[in-house]
């Protein structure tokens, strides 16, 4: 199986991934609405078991690439679900114009997806390859399953990893615990929008959290969301 159920309508897939040479994996979440629609957040590369997976589930009816960096398989989920809207962080149309973008998601009171709450997460910075880069992300929550699903704005890795992720997380952070990666303390300079935007995630009542690299922490997620955030909250529990 590609698709690895985790709560009543919500599942995710995984596949390998090297980031500065660390193996690091890269997962996508895939939520059921209760038109039975489907939403992709994060597209992994797609693949003939993935879609006789997804297609006993419902329509792909909504493809996300949440930040400037997860838009890489997003054009072959388009391809394979034309009839699909492809939703996209409003900086990625002038990332990467040759993206087919059918929507930017936009900051307002209403979420397009009935459950599905979701949030700008403003101010967020990591060290690319070419210096600091805004990650320009959106975070989800998932009503029912009371679930928050990040992409990169949080890490959580364990000893599942290879042994030299492990070493590089426990010197940089993120291991055995939600926070993020010491690239992003680093290039992020200014606080102030990063704070306001964890205390609205704060905001929303979550136990688990689903995040693009790193082990699922299925409870107390809220509590480690916090505790990994202390450097820009400036408090902890």
């Amino acid at each position: 199986m590609v698709l690895r159920a985790i709560d009543t309508d919500l599942w995710v897939a995984e596949q390998p991934l090297r980031y500065f040479g660390l193996s690091i994996g890269t997962r996508m979440t895939v939520i059921r609405l209760a038109s039975h629609e489907l939403v992709v957040i994060s597209p992994i590369q797609i693949s003939e078991a993935l879609v006789g997976e997804l297609s006993e589930l419902g329509p792909v009816s909504h493809i996300i690439a949440p930040n400037l960096y997860h838009y890489l398989f997003a054009a072959d989920f388009k391809a394979a679900y034309p009839n699909a809207t492809f939703w996209a962080t409003s900086m990625l149309r002038a990332k990467k114009p040759e993206l087919a973008i059918d929507q930017v998601i936009e900051d307002d009171s209403s979420s397009p997806w009935e459950g599905i709450e979701c949030l700008f997460f403003d101010g967020f910075k990591t060290l690319g390859p070419k210096g600091p880069d805004l990650l320009d992300e959106w975070v989800f929550f998932h009503i029912a399953s009371r679930t928050l699903i990040l992409t990169d704005t949080a890490f959580c890795f364990d000893a599942s990893f290879p042994l030299l992720t492990q070493l590089v997380t426990k010197v940089g952070g993120s291991y055995k615990s939600l926070s993020p990666s010491l690239l992003e303390r680093i290039a992020t300079t200014d606080k102030e929008p990063v704070k306001a935007s964890a205390q609205q995630v704060l905001h929303w009542d979550f136990d688990r959290v689903v995040m693009a690299h790193g082990s699922i922490v299925e409870r107390g997620g809220k509590q480690q969301f916090q505790r990994g955030y202390e450097q820009f909250l400036g408090h902890s529990l």
